[in-house]
C-alpha cells in the first residue's frame, strides 16, 4: 500500500468506503451507526484543503481502499476518522495510516495523536490500545476533546460507551512513529 494525501476526485470513493465499513457495526446490533451517513463531500473537501485527508491506495495504483481524516485539536493531531473497506480489512492498512500520521505529527513537533471511539467495539478502543493509545480520564480531557465529546453526545453516540484516547509520540522505548514495537497485527476497521 501507498499512503498519500487524498485528492478531490476521490471523495465519492471515500464515502463508499465508509458505507461499506458500516456493516461491521450492524453485526453488533449498532444499526444506527451502520446506517449513519458518511462525511459529506464538503466535509471531506475541507479536510483535503486543510491537509488532513490521507488515503491508502494499492502500490500498483487505483482507487483508495482506506482513508483517515485528521485535524489539530489542542496542540495534538486528532484522528477524526479512520476507515478501511471491508475487502481490504485485516491487512495492516489502518495501522499503516495511523503510523504515517503519527510520523508526520511527530515531525511537526506535535506531542500526541488523539481520537474518540467506542469503548467496547473490538476494532475500536481495544484495537487502538494495541497501537499504543491509552484511554484518557475525565481530568485529562482538553477543552477541544470535551467539545468533540459533547457533539458526539448530542448526535446520540453515547447510547454506546465512548472514550477519548491518546498516543504519545516519541520518547524512550518508542519507534520513530511513536509506537511501541509490536509484532504483526490485524488491520483496523472504522474508527467512528
Amino acid at each position: 500500500m501507498r499512503i498519500r494525501a487524498g485528492s478531490p476526485h476521490e471523495l465519492g470513493r471515500l464515502q463508499e468506503i465508509e458505507r461499506a465499513a458500516g456493516h461491521w457495526f450492524r453485526d453488533l446490533g449498532m444499526d444506527e451507526i451502520a446506517d449513519d451517513e458518511p462525511p459529506t463531500l464538503e466535509t471531506l473537501a475541507g479536510f483535503a484543503r486543510a491537509g488532513g485527508l490521507w488515503v491508502a491506495v494499492p502500490e500498483t495504483g487505483g482507487a483508495p481502499v482506506a482513508y483517515a481524516l485528521a485535524e489539530p485539536v489542542d496542540g495534538c493531531l486528532h484522528l477524526e476518522q479512520v476507515s478501511v473497506h471491508p475487502d481490504s480489512a485485516r491487512r495492516g492498512i489502518g495501522r499503516a495510516l495511523i503510523g504515517e500520521l503519527a510520523a508526520r505529527a511527530a515531525g511537526d513537533g506535535l506531542p500526541a495523536l488523539t481520537l474518540t471511539t467506542f469503548r467496547d467495539v473490538p476494532w475500536n478502543a481495544p484495537y487502538y490500545r494495541r497501537l499504543g493509545f491509552r484511554t484518557l480520564t475525565d481530568r485529562e480531557l482538553t477543552p477541544g476533546l470535551r467539545r468533540i465529546r459533547a457533539g458526539e453526545a448530542a448526535a446520540g453516540l453515547d447510547r454506546w460507551p465512548r472514550v477519548c484516547m491518546r498516543r504519545d509520540l516519541g520518547g524512550p522505548g518508542r519507534g520513530a512513529s511513536g509506537t511501541a514495537e509490536q509484532p504483526g497485527g490485524a488491520g483496523v476497521l472504522p474508527a467512528r
